[in-house]
């Protein structure tokens, strides 16, 4: 059984922390902090098309997980005052399941679908059509009784997110009018966001505890508010509710998150591939073996972070940590340690 992580980017599954998760998120771009390119692009396709009276072009949000594609799907609707209608990939199993949502769409609603890569084959190529020139195709009948029937759909837009935009096939990709990837923020936008969350939260949080936080959160905002939250509940048990920087640190050190926002976790994973290969490249399926964890989670939720605070490098023969990543497990790089 997998051992529950705070610095999980997914969605926690219990109704209450969702119930919160969605409260916290921001519904249009005067909330919605970081991302400025991102949102000065859409602003600009948002406005063109309420001039035009039209819906948006098709937007394709991609980039790792908990950095707001989800929330800035809500955020597009709202702009556009568009009703959405929320799926994800895994729930369309056949084309008939895709054919029923979007014949029950209305003009201008936004259709967003969470995890697009993992759309089937066959659910893809009755999108395209749909995407394209707003018609779907359905066979009716059975063998040589079996004709085909073009039905008109409203005009609507699709947002996808997905984390692995390398796996969308080239076809449907083509049919986005927007690209965009969301990027990690800054650790004083993580801040603002912190300070945003406790005041909905109705919890008082001390800067310095917060900029605590913001160090700790990954630059990664789902992570800042879960860690928030379990910030909240340590001062609210061990103290007197107000959040400052000596409960902050104490709180911390009991969930064992680091300076830099790593967990036990992301440590094992440093330490096998030093352990076991040193310096030397580690192919991915190695890397899934030595943690026990599936290959695509290696590279859905622990590459995207220690890449970006360069811990470890990708090479063409594998994965290696670095000079930075065997200084933070307190351990000398071998290339460093005949100087």
């Amino acid at each position: 059984m997998a051992i529950e992580r705070i610095v999980d980017t997914s969605v926690d599954d219990d109704e209450d922390e969702q119930v919160i998760e969605v409260t916290l998120r921001p519904q249009f771009f005067s909330d919605y902090i970081g991302q400025e390119r991102l949102k000065k692009n859409l602003k600009l396709a948002i406005d063109a098309a309420k001039k035009r009276a039209e819906p948006i072009d098709h937007v394709l949000l991609y980039g790792p997980p908990g950095l707001g594609k989800t929330t800035m799907a809500t955020v597009i609707a709202n702009e556009m005052g568009a009703n959405i209608r929320v799926t994800a990939g895994p729930a369309i199993e056949r084309a008939g399941d895709l054919a029923s949502i979007l014949t029950n769409l209305q003009d201008g609603d936004i259709l967003f679908i969470d995890e697009i890569h993992r759309l089937s084959r066959a659910v893809e190529e009755v999108l395209y059509s749909a995407m394209e020139d707003y018609k779907l195709d359905i066979v009716i009948g059975k063998g040589p009784a079996a004709r085909s029937v073009r039905l008109d759909l409203p005009k609507f837009t699709v947002i996808g997110a997905t984390t692995r935009t390398g796996a969308l096939a080239a076809p449907l990709r083509d049919r986005f009018g927007h690209i965009y990837r969301l990027e990690f923020y800054t650790p004083n936008e993580i801040g603002d966001i912190i300070a945003r969350a406790s005041g909905i939260l109705e919890t008082k949080i001390h800067p310095e505890a917060a900029s605590m936080l913001s160090t700790r959160a990954r630059l990664t905002p789902r992570i800042a508010n879960r860690l928030l939250k379990r910030v909240r509940d340590f001062a609210d048990v061990n103290g007197d509710g107000i959040i400052d920087e000596p409960t902050t640190n104490r709180a911390l050190e009991l969930l064992e998150i680091d300076e830099l926002g790593l967990d036990p976790a992301d440590r094992q994973l440093l330490n096998s591939m030093v352990d076991n290969y040193g310096d030397n490249p580690v192919g991915l399926n190695t890397i899934a073996a030595l943690t026990g964890d599936e290959a695509t989670t290696i590279e859905d939720f622990y590459e995207p972070y220690l890449l970006q605070i360069g811990f470890i490098e990708r090479t063409p023969r594998g994965r290696r940590v670095t000079v930075k990543g065997f200084h933070h497990l307190g351990k000398t790089h071998p290339a460093l340690a005949d100087k």
